[in-house]
């Protein structure tokens, strides 16, 4: 059988079905949506999940008017009946799951008028150029149904108005009432209820708050999508809207009446954006590459949308199409990831040491909000956690209610694709501080055994770069989430773990050389005490790693090279010695 083309990138259903791609069936989303009894559906899933292609499927399902279809000779005027719906994209649905769902949901095939937005493009760093692109994209949207101008359906003042959507020239309220103008012209002029498809609304309103045009953009927005979606339920058949956050009710849904909101923490939805691991076992099966199912699982799996096991279906998808059949990082993406970044970097020591645990393989648990303000992303930890959670950075793996009906769940990154990007985030904020060719330097001469040379540059970066993590507090577990950041970069030669029972203790960090005949470490941090020398601190730490034969767990993976490295500091004074 030859084998179907991989559409990487590609986000139109009609071009994947039309041309043969390989198709993962995700049709019966469409089910799940009519079922729903919401009119107004959100559904925040993370970036590159398949929002974009799903609503794509849904306007192709519904819509009465396709783009090439020409201007009616019939077409109504304002006492006449409405246009009849017309051609349908039936075909496309032939071998779907769908089409033998049922004709309750076939019935509404080609029945609907579809408005189609989508904002996903819309990161600027500035309000103008968003709102400019903005205007675009209604205009764009005004033009696909611009044989309502020929129909004489409108009136003269609407055709004014029309007319100046898509030549650009209208006011900011205007902009912010296209969508209800549209959705009741459209209505008028088919007779049937339309339906409205709004793909990553929050990425210009990322951007606002990066940009430092938060309030702005927000203000359109709520505009914007208030005046589309309140009170007009005579018009509206269902409206679909997909982001990454439910930016909170105060914010930007105040005005929507009950809109229906389904998290990934919901079971609803919860297999019909990613994929499962029977669609994956399928697609490495498709393309004779199951015997790497388990390496693809540890890098690619690991989210939970409600209580289903999800892929990355970028990645996945990105992984199949390579010839060489590598597993990397795909889903990285500098300009999406700034916000975490930023966020990151500003955070006190608590949320330092809890990142620690968490590059580690540990879990932390945490409160959740599902209804995000972004303004207190930056001051609010549990907001931040959300926020982590919600885009794709962070995966729940239990919940917990306490006696309160508080909720908590425990967090843990998903898979090791993620934490590369927790990693290139440190990385790049070392980089600010100090050159990347030192780094190099630095960790070439640990694991060679030149502790002077590793000394050195390692007290350069602690004067450089030590306030990011605040010494304030207990700067024993400081330093150690600061060293434990800078040796990820060991990997995958060198496994780094912390805080492990080894011999008759606990040590702080072990460098655990894949390859036993390489030199592998011990490492015990310590702060000189009150009344207490640089030299009797080290010796102390020296000791007590020899005593508890912290270094028996390398001693028993067959490892004959140690070394023991005693960490002592005094603020940011380092002084190292090895055993």
């Amino acid at each position: 059988m030859e084998m179907k083309k991989l559409a990487v990138g590609e986000s139109d259903f009609k071009k994947i079905i039309t041309e043969n791609f390989y198709y993962v069936d995700k049709s019966l989303f469409i089910k799940e949506i009519i079922d729903r009894g919401d009119t107004i559906l959100l559904l925040p899933r993370p970036r590159r999940f398949g929002k974009t292609l799903n609503l794509s499927m849904l306007k192709y399902f519904y819509d009465c008017c396709p783009e090439d279809l020409p201007p009616r000779s019939d077409a109504p005027s304002l006492e006449s009946k409405p246009v009849a719906p017309g051609n349908t994209y039936k075909s496309l649905f032939a071998s779907l799951a769908i089409n033998k769902a049922g004709p309750q949901y076939l019935e509404k095939m080609g029945r609907h008028p579809v408005i189609f937005l989508t904002f996903k493009n819309i990161k600027e760093s500035d309000w103008e150029t968003t709102y400019r692109k903005i205007k675009k994209l209604i205009r764009q949207e005004y033009a696909r149904h611009r044989r309502l101008l020929d129909s004489k359906n409108l009136a003269p003042f609407e055709l004014e108005y029309f007319q100046k959507i898509i030549d650009l020239a209208g006011e900011k309220e205007d902009y912010e009432n296209s969508l209800e103008y549209l959705l009741i012209f459209l209505n008028r002029y088919y007779g049937n209820k339309a339906v409205i498809l709004i793909d990553e609304y929050d990425a210009p309103i990322h951007a606002g708050f990066t940009g430092q045009y938060y309030d702005q953009v927000i203000d359109f927005m709520r505009n914007f999508l208030c005046a589309g979606l309140k009170d007009t339920g005579q018009y509206l058949e269902k409206s679909v809207i997909t982001g990454i956050l439910r930016i909170a009710r105060e914010s930007i849904f105040s005005g929507l009446n009950n809109p229906g909101v389904y998290t990934l923490l919901a079971e609803e939805f919860e297999d019909k954006f990613g994929f499962t691991e029977k669609e994956v076992e399928t697609l490495l099966t498709d393309f004779n590459v199951l015997p790497m199912y388990d390496r693809v699982q540890q890098w690619y799996n690991g989210y939970k949308f409600g209580n289903t096991i999800i892929y990355n279906p970028w990645s996945i998808v990105n992984f199949l199409a390579g010839a060489a059949k590598e597993l990397k990082p795909y889903w990285i993406n500098t300009s999406d990831n700034k916000i975490v970044e930023t966020l990151l970097s500003k955070g006190g020591k608590e949320l330092k040491e809890e990142l620690e645990l968490l590059i580690r393989g540990e879990s932390i648990e945490k409160t959740i909000e599902e209804n995000i303000v972004m303004k207190e992303i930056d001051s609010d930890e549990n907001s931040l956690w959300s926020f982590l959670l919600m885009g794709g950075y962070l995966k729940q793996t239990e919940k917990r209610t306490d006696a309160s009906e508080n909720t908590y769940y425990k967090l843990a990154i998903p898979n090791l694709e993620v934490k590369t990007i927790y990693k290139r985030i440190i990385q790049r904020y070392f980089s600010d501080k100090i050159e990347n060719k030192k780094l190099e330097i630095m960790l070439k001469a640990l694991l060679k055994g030149d502790i002077d040379i590793f000394e050195e540059i390692f007290s350069e970066y602690v004067t450089a770069a030590m306030s990011f993590f605040d010494l304030a507090g207990d700067p024993e577990k400081v330093y150690h989430a600061f060293v434990m950041g800078l040796l990820l970069w060991l990997a995958p030669d060198y496994q780094v773990k912390s805080n492990r029972e080894s011999g008759y203790g606990r040590y702080d960090i072990m460098i655990i050389p894949r390859d036993v005949s390489k030199l592998g470490y011990v490492i015990e941090f310590k702060k000189v005490r009150k009344n207490e020398t640089v030299e009797s601190a080290v010796e102390s730490a020296l000791k007590q790693m020899n005593d508890l034969k912290y270094e028996t767990e390398l001693v028993e993976r067959g490892i004959k090279n140690i070394k023991k490295l005693a960490i002592i500091f005094s603020g940011k004074e380092v002084t190292i010695k090895e055993s």
